[in-house]
């Protein structure tokens, strides 16, 4: 029987299926409460998926199955052990990590973010990493201030909360 009508259990199907290992974002993993949960969930889900795909019978069907939770299981369990939780700024006169600030654009248009860790960061629901460009540029600054934001141009803080 020619080699192409069996099932191998081949090194070389086992490199199709090997994920290059997801990004680790470079500095400190600072996280708020909510974004440690997050991670905590985030790894159990990744590890059901892999457990699932682990019980598929065909070895190379198995193995596509399991790169990605494989890999989400590795990336997330070093998020979490190098998580550094951060608690809620105790004042909200000064933009801190945790802080909610509305500011308003050189073209007028006023946003709202709150400032989080970069695991839990999503611009489309309200939150930026404390990483990014805009939130390195409001931190420490008080309602009234400008702050220079790349080419974001220049904001000037409204509010924190």
């Amino acid at each position: 029987m020619s080699v192409a009508f069996t099932k191998e259990d081949s090194a070389e199907t086992a490199s199709e299926t090997m994920l290059p290992e997801r990004p680790v974002p470079e500095g400190p993993n600072l996280v708020t409460e909510a974004g440690f949960l997050a991670l905590g969930q985030q790894l159990e889900a990744a590890r059901a998926a892999y457990d699932a795909a682990m019980a598929i019978e065909d070895v190379n069907e198995r193995r596509r199955q399991a790169a990605n939770p494989f890999r989400d299981v590795r990336y997330f369990a070093e998020r979490l052990r190098t998580a550094q939780l951060v608690p809620p700024p105790e004042r909200a006169d000064v933009v801190a990590f945790g802080s909610s600030v509305t500011f308003e654009r050189e073209d007028g248009r006023v946003q709202s973010y709150r400032i989080v860790g970069e695991d839990e960061a999503d611009p489309k629901v309200g939150t930026i990493s404390f990483a990014s460009p805009m939130a390195r540029a409001l931190m420490g600054k008080r309602v009234g201030d400008v702050a220079t934001a790349g080419a974001a141009g220049e904001v000037e803080v409204l509010g924190i909360a």
